[in-house]
Formats: C-alpha cells, structure tokens, sequence
C-alpha cells in the first residue's frame, strides 16, 4: 500500500488580502493587450477621418441652381441643361447630387445642378 500525505496551504490571516505579483513578463503582454486595440483604433479611425475631410471639401464646392417650373419634369429639365448627353445620366446626376429619392421634383424646388452639366460662366 501506498501511503497518502496531504500539503494543506496555510490560509491568510483574517483581514489580510493577498497582493498580486506581476513579473515583468506579465507587464509587457498586458500593456500590449490594452496599447494594440488602442493603436487599432487610432490607425482605422484616422482612414475615415481623410475621407471624411475629402467629402468636406466635395460638399464646400459652388453648385449651379435651377428651379424647376409648374409642368417640368426632371427628365425634361436634364434634356435643357445637356442636350447632347444622354437624359439618364443627367437624370441621375443631378438625382444622386440632390439626394433625391425618387425622379419627382415639385414646382419652385430649387436643384444643384452637377459641375460637368453646368452652363460655363
């Protein structure tokens, strides 16, 4: 037969809280687990910080204004402004510059016309 011995760990006296002891090693690997999201982060919100600052200046840019008249659709108003492209394309254009949700204007809207569809100045 074999014989069993047990280690008992002596138990912390009442009151007293055990410190943690962290080695150098630890240090290291828990700083780069907090600093690596972190510089994540930082890189990936810096991309879209440079898109955005390129829509700032799209947006920043001078339009020319129509107005639309009692009776005109935008499909008649895209053969007047260019009449030698195709009427979609400017349909579209001046759709997606407006942010227009469907291809019906109102009388007296106001709509930017896009720069390659601009009469010259």
């Amino acid at each position: 037969m074999s014989a069993i011995t047990w280690n008992s760990i002596p138990a912390a006296p009442a009151g007293s809280r055990g410190r943690l002891h962290i080695t150098r090693r630890g240090r290291a690997v828990l700083t780069a687990a907090v600093a690596l999201p972190l510089a994540a982060a930082a890189v990936f919100g810096g991309i879209g910080a440079v898109g955005a600052t390129a829509t700032d200046t799209q947006a920043s840019a001078t339009f020319s204004y129509v107005t639309v008249a009692p009776g005109e659709s935008l499909w008649q108003l895209a053969q007047q402004i260019a009449p030698n492209a195709d009427p979609r394309d400017v349909v579209e254009a001046i759709t997606n510059l407006n942010a227009l949700s469907s291809g019906v204007v109102q009388p007296g809207q106001r709509l930017a016309i896009p720069a390659q569809y601009a009469p010259a100045r």
